[in-house]
């Protein structure tokens, strides 16, 4: 079994063991902000189980109807972990608003906040693995989870303090105050992930530290060819994929063009972990003027 796929299961155990304690701190106090805290564990559990299914997928070979392969299934799942998180967050604000309106006194608070901060400290080193994992490994989804997870640290250490706050002043209205606060940054963290994830899945270009290194591979194993042009990339999973035009030499046979190509391919892999790469090869009256990159090692 891949790590990434132990990792992701990993992840819904820990999301399970975190959302029962959460929700018996709920249980004990009835404190609205411990329920907006327990409710967002829901989520996490929810979006745990989508990352596992997406990752088992995404590592489905290319087929006869998916010939480059299933690698978005991870952004598609990143991106509806964003869409959950946000329903979470409209949950948890209507809830605070209920809760404004007729504001409760917590039962039992120091216990439910002990309780939750037993939780918040197994999310806070769980979501620096999930983080680190998923960049590790190319996973979109388990960095997704991973940053859900951080927000939800965050989340949780505001509502400790809230409802620290109710204990020491008596004033009940700020448990209702908190829960909204945190509804409005689960909101801006669904956002988040989903923004960062959709691009994707419109085949946005690779990031500028790749972009560089290929340029950089490109420079440093064409040798006898002239010039590269409208070079294309985009990404998916831990896969890039490159196109570019290459001129080379006129009269340059073709087993040489290929030699050259197979090359640069070859280099580009290396580079890049995992690469599919096409270049159409062109004669030297197709150079362009704004080429790309001429390449110093030409003719």
């Amino acid at each position: 079994m891949p790590l990434s796929r132990k990792i992701a299961l990993g992840n819904l155990a820990i999301s399970l063991i975190v959302l029962l304690i959460k929700g018996f701190a709920w249980h004990m106090t009835g404190s609205v902000a411990l329920f907006s805290d327990a409710l967002e564990s829901v989520i996490n559990v929810v979006t745990a189980i989508a990352a596992i299914a997406a990752i088992r997928y995404a590592a489905e070979p290319a087929d006869e109807k998916h010939p480059y392969g299933h690698h978005k299934a991870e952004y598609l799942s990143a991106v509806v972990v964003g869409v959950l998180i946000v329903l979470a967050g409209v949950t948890i604000l209507h809830e605070a608003y209920n809760s404004l309106l007729a504001p409760k006194p917590i039962d039992a608070p120091l216990l439910g906040v002990g309780i939750s901060s037993i939780a918040t400290a197994l999310n806070a080193v769980w979501s620096a693995v999930l983080i680190r994992q998923g960049r590790k490994h190319y996973s979109p989804a388990l960095v997704a989870d991973g940053k859900h997870l951080f927000a939800d640290v965050v989340t949780s250490g505001g509502v400790v303090v809230g409802v620290g706050l109710v204990i020491v002043t008596g004033i009940h209205v700020l448990d209702a105050v908190i829960a909204g606060l945190v509804a409005l940054h689960v909101l801006w963290s669904g956002w988040e992930v989903f923004k960062e994830n959709s691009g994707s899945l419109l085949d946005e270009t690779a990031p500028e530290d790749q972009l560089v290194a290929i340029r950089k591979v490109l420079a440093d194993h064409a040798q006898d060819a002239i010039e590269f042009h409208d070079l294309r990339t985009r990404y998916a999973g831990k896969v890039t994929f490159i196109d570019l035009h290459l001129v080379v030499p006129g009269d340059m046979t073709v087993a040489r063009s290929h030699e050259i190509c197979d090359r640069i391919e070859a280099a580009l892999t290396e580079a890049l972990l995992e690469a599919v790469v096409t270049i159409h090869v062109e004669p030297h009256d197709k150079a362009e003027k704004t080429a790309d990159q001429p390449l110093a090692s030409a003719p």
